[in-house]
This record gives C-alpha cells, sequence and structure tokens, in this order.
C-alpha cells in the first residue's frame, strides 16, 4: 500500500513541477512537509539557485515554536520566506507544492506568505 501511495505522490509531483518554474525576478516557493517539520525554499530556475530558504529548524523560529501545532508553525515559516523575499525586493513567487496536496500545512503556510504581501 506505501509503494502505491509512493507512485501517487511521484506522478503528482512530476505533474507539478512540469508546470512551474521560477525565475530570478519571480522565483518558485518550493515546499516540503516531513512529519515534524516544513521547508521551504525560493529558487530561481534560470540560475540554479536557491535565493532564500525558512524551515521550523530556522534559528530566529526554533525557540518560539516550543509547543505550537505544526500548522501555526507553516503560517510562521510562511510569514519569515515572505520577509526574507521582501528584504531582497522580491514581491512575485510561484508555489510549488510539490506532491503535498495544496490542504492544511502547505496551505497555511502559502496564506501566511500572502498575508506579509507576497504575490503567487
Amino acid at each position: 500500500m506505501a509503494a502505491k501511495i509512493e507512485k501517487i505522490r511521484e506522478k503528482r509531483k512530476a505533474r507539478v513541477r512540469g508546470k512551474v518554474s521560477g525565475t530570478q525576478e519571480r522565483p518558485r516557493l518550493a515546499v516540503f512537509r516531513s512529519t515534524r517539520h516544513i521547508y521551504v525554499q525560493a529558487i530561481a530556475d534560470d540560475l540554479g539557485k536557491t535565493l532564500v530558504e525558512a524551515s521550523t529548524l530556522s534559528p530566529e523560529l526554533r525557540a518560539g515554536l516550543g509547543k505550537v501545532k505544526k500548522s501555526e508553525a507553516a503560517k510562521e515559516v510562511g510569514r519569515l520566506v515572505a520577509e526574507r523575499l521582501k528584504a531582497i525586493g522580491i514581491e512575485k513567487a510561484v508555489f510549488d507544492r510539490g506532491r503535498f496536496l495544496y490542504h492544511g500545512r502547505v496551505k497555511a503556510l502559502a496564506d501566511a506568505a500572502r498575508e506579509r504581501g507576497l504575490k503567487f
């Protein structure tokens, strides 16, 4: 059963990734969600470079996330990545949910980034 689910996730990832691409002016926000943490990178595919990153393991967030729910932690990560992008002068991005459904923590991260002024 697990192998079947993994195959479905990989197909979804390939489908999403085939449609989404980032540039230096409008980077791709790639999200990865594990059971305990959530990670996001702003990637300029034309340069092959990660511009900024944030996660629940970031030093700014790690101390303050003690007993917070995972969806609240994802919101904090979304806010942090939006602030970091604004600091380098980027207002727009492309959202890459990868193999994860746009639901729960992934949606919370995207909504929090939008609240901080990032446009998808």
